[in-house]
């Protein structure tokens, strides 16, 4: 890499990372406009009905994280980041597209669905591939002195994508459509920005610059399962590393609005407001702990959250169920994403210094993928079923121990920024 200028390293990061933007804006406008095209694609029922049709859809594409870890993960390591990243925003796109121009339940019967399924397993697949190879890509562009800072850029961008798919929405109800507009057709707008933001990263991912230390390496197994077998620390490493960080990011991210509402007796705007403004200070902590763990190391990071979010999960999510007014509600949120920063901040890099090039982006992809569908797809489910049988406090226990679960694995892990792979 000793060919390329900082500008060239700046231009690849920004490449990566939109990419990730533009992923996690067509992931989560699925779950955000669910309400408005439910009706479109299932059969007329009563609206509950409708919503748990496609939230069953979008736990699909959950399950199809780990199989796009593994593919995505498996080519990036063969034929190159760069190729798999323009891929996998290509996946998306056309994922994004089939819902845009898909006919209703009206017009097709029950190949609607059907197409709304196959769109969600495309971008299952993409969205798991993204983050490993994406993880992989910016910790290699990266120099050694800031890598942790640049790695940080990936959540930075993943919530981006959130706030952008929320900002679309608000702006169609709130200044372009009415809500009528919205249920009839409106609802496609999103998924068609969507899709042409993707072709758009698509064609700025193909001039990227492939890592030196990719193009350099000549392993012939390389990404290959058997070859990642030689490596069981590093991936149960990652798994037990990203166990309760996963919980936690999901659990303070995408389903506090609904605890706002549901356990805090909050309305909807102020819950919404309340979460925006959490997810905007949180995206902007990134680079800052990304930063900070160049100087001090990933170690001491991961276990301050670790010790941290093991202690104050119970003591804030207990408050924040009391709590009625905005001001206490958004310090506590603040509160627990100050102290999750401290994980998802340097989680990619941390994850890539684990793993020799010929198996890195397999390495992170695969076992974080399993990781996030079994712990982080569920948590909103859990959270829910345990308040619907009024043992709410109990999901608070289990964040708290999911994060105690992985504070063991990072007193027993090496400190990556001393220790990379990547060097190698």
């Amino acid at each position: 890499m000793s060919q390329l200028t900082t500008l060239d390293r700046i231009k690849s990061i920004i490449g990566g990372s939109l990419g990730n933007l533009v992923e996690w804006y067509d992931w989560y406008i699925y779950s955000f406009l669910s309400l408005y095209f439910a009706g479109s694609f299932f059969p007329k029922a009563d609206q509950t009905a409708q919503l748990l049709n496609t939230a069953g859809i979008f736990a699909i594409g959950f399950l199809m994280r780990p199989i796009g870890g593994w593919l995505m993960g498996t080519f990036a390591d063969r034929k190159g980041r760069k190729t798999a990243l323009t891929y996998s925003v290509l996946l998306m796109s056309a994922g994004s597209l089939i819902i845009a121009v898909a006919p209703g339940y009206k017009q097709i019967g029950i190949a609607a669905p059907v197409l709304l399924l196959l769109a969600r397993i495309i971008q299952g697949l993409s969205v798991g591939g993204e983050y490993g190879t994406s993880a992989t890509y910016l910790s290699e562009m990266a120099t050694k002195k800031h890598r942790g800072f640049y790695s940080s850029f990936q959540y930075v961008t993943l919530i981006m994508g959130q706030l952008t798919a929320a900002g679309v929405l608000v702006l169609l109800q709130k200044v372009f459509l009415t809500e009528q507009e919205l249920h009839a057709w409106g609802w496609r707008i999103p998924f068609v920005i969507g899709a042409i933001l993707a072709i758009t990263v698509m064609y700025l991912r193909r001039s990227l610059h492939e890592p030196e230390s990719f193009t350099k390496n000549t392993e012939k197994d390389r990404g290959t399962l058997k070859a990642l077998a030689k490596h069981p620390k590093a991936v149960f490493t990652v798994i037990g590393l990203t166990v309760g960080g996963t919980v936690a990011f999901y659990t303070f991210t995408t389903y506090m609005q609904k605890f706002l509402v549901n356990t805090a007796d909050f309305n909807n705007a102020d819950a919404t407001m309340i979460s925006t403004l959490t997810l905007v200070v949180f995206m902007l902590l990134q680079p800052a702990f990304g930063a900070l763990s160049d100087r001090i190391g990933r170690k001491p990071l991961l276990i301050s959250f670790g010790i941290l979010g093991t202690l104050a999960t119970v003591p804030i999510m207990t408050a924040l169920g009391k709590t009625h007014d905005v001001l206490p509600a958004f310090l506590l949120i603040m509160c627990a994403l100050l102290i999750t920063s401290a994980y998802t901040s340097i989680n990619a890099v941390v994850k890539a210094e684990l793993f020799p090039v010929g198996v890195r982006a397999l390495g992170v992809g695969l076992p974080y993928a399993i990781a996030v569908s079994v712990f982080g797809g569920t948590a909103e489910a859990l959270a829910l079923s345990f308040k619907q049988h009024h043992h709410a406090q109990w999901f608070y226990w289990y964040v708290s121990g999911c994060i105690a679960l992985s504070m063991v694995a990072y007193f027993v892990m090496p400190d990556t920024r001393k220790h990379s792979k990547i060097e190698d």
